[in-house]
């Protein structure tokens, strides 16, 4: 029986996509983490009213209906998108947010344009420096605060796609129908959902959640003192076999996914002892840009006992996992290797 996801939050909606379903290159977008700041299973769009507005620091504003968009060349990438809270369960020390374990973590095919067309059509002034998103999600809490974030204009002008459709559908509401912005490479917080508007700034975005929660921060300093949540580091998790598992003797396939942002996976080597020793294992499936790696590991158990696995990777610039991620006050960023080891049994 395949396993439901695991909702942590109903109100905004966030949910974890269930270990069976990140065995696949591809993630299904029904079972596809759900990360949300405001409320939008109310939202009523309707394709002949909404229009993409295009403000700020250009030479012409502009209005585009979902028709013109799609007649701009049409960009097909995959992306494997991250929770920037992802793994924070699984930290030794605990950190505020959503408890998390590794299902805040998809792979997907999106299809749509390219944020730098736009903003061709609009023309950037001199001056222009950040590019601010904005959705149609209702802010939920008496504050009403919007959830608005901006990237730098390189971001912007390079890797970055405006998306309307996932894994071969109409981007479905939940994942930010009828457009969404994704920074590829970065983390789901740079990437706002039912958008609607985007500004051209001379800096980046003041707010809230820009300022407040998206920053790597120790307790008791000023959060905005801290950088701000960005790229995806190098990671990788073991999908295959579970945690506490109690398996038969023999060859146990060892599988996962390793992930790196902007970077490669350049190799994934697999430790049966703890860490004491390690081999290559095998990376598998299609190679993309910004798209996870698949790799297996063929171990061979033949003793009975409590077995510790872990998994390490090293991307395409030479930089390692480590060992222990560098814990911060909100838990972001968990890659280490030792918080993502998993223990089983190996019957006599």
């Amino acid at each position: 029986m395949k396993k439901k996801m695991r909702v942590m939050t109903e109100r905004p909606l966030n949910a974890e996509t269930p270990i069976e379903h990140l065995r696949t290159w591809i993630t299904a977008n029904a079972v596809f983490f759900k990360r949300n700041q405001g409320q939008f299973k109310d939202l009523s769009i309707d394709l002949t009213d909404w229009k993409l507005d295009v403000a700020g620091l250009v030479k012409k504003k502009i209005n585009l209906p979902f028709e013109e968009i799609i007649r701009l060349p049409k960009v097909e990438v995959a992306d494997t998108l991250e929770c920037s809270g992802n793994s924070r369960s699984l930290l030794k020390h605990k950190a505020s947010g959503n408890p998390w374990t590794i299902g805040g973590v998809g792979n997907a095919v999106w299809g749509g344009i390219w944020l730098k067309d736009v903003l061709a059509l609009a023309g950037l002034k001199d001056g222009a420096r950040h590019v601010s998103f904005e959705g149609l999600d209702k802010p939920l809490g008496k504050a009403g605060i919007k959830f608005i974030r901006s990237i730098p204009i390189d971001k912007a002008m390079s890797s970055t796609l405006l998306a309307y459709e996932m894994n071969g559908e109409p981007l479905p509401l939940e994942h930010g129908y009828p457009l969404r912005a994704l920074a590829l490479g970065w983390t789901g917080a740079n990437c706002v959902k039912w958008m609607h508007r985007i500004e051209v700034l001379d800096k980046p975005y003041e707010g809230f959640f820009m300022d407040k929660v998206y920053r790597v921060f120790q307790k008791g300093e000023d959060p905005k003192s801290g950088e701000v949540v960005k790229d995806i580091q190098i990671k990788s998790i073991i999908v295959e076999p579970e945690k506490d598992q109690v398996l038969s003797a023999g060859i146990v396939p060892v599988r996962g996914a390793a992930y790196a942002g902007e970077a490669g996976i350049e190799k994934v080597e697999v430790s049966v002892d703890r860490g004491k020793t390690w081999q290559a294992a095998r990376l598998v499936g299609p190679e993309q840009p910004y798209a996870w790696r698949h790799f297996e590991f063929l171990w061979e158990a033949t003793t009975g006992g409590d077995y510790t696995i872990m998994a390490r990777a090293t991307d395409t610039n030479g930089r390692p996992q480590p060992e222990t991620a560098l814990w911060n006050a909100l838990g972001y960023g968990n890659n280490g290797v030792r918080e993502h080891a998993v223990t089983v049994r190996i019957k006599d």
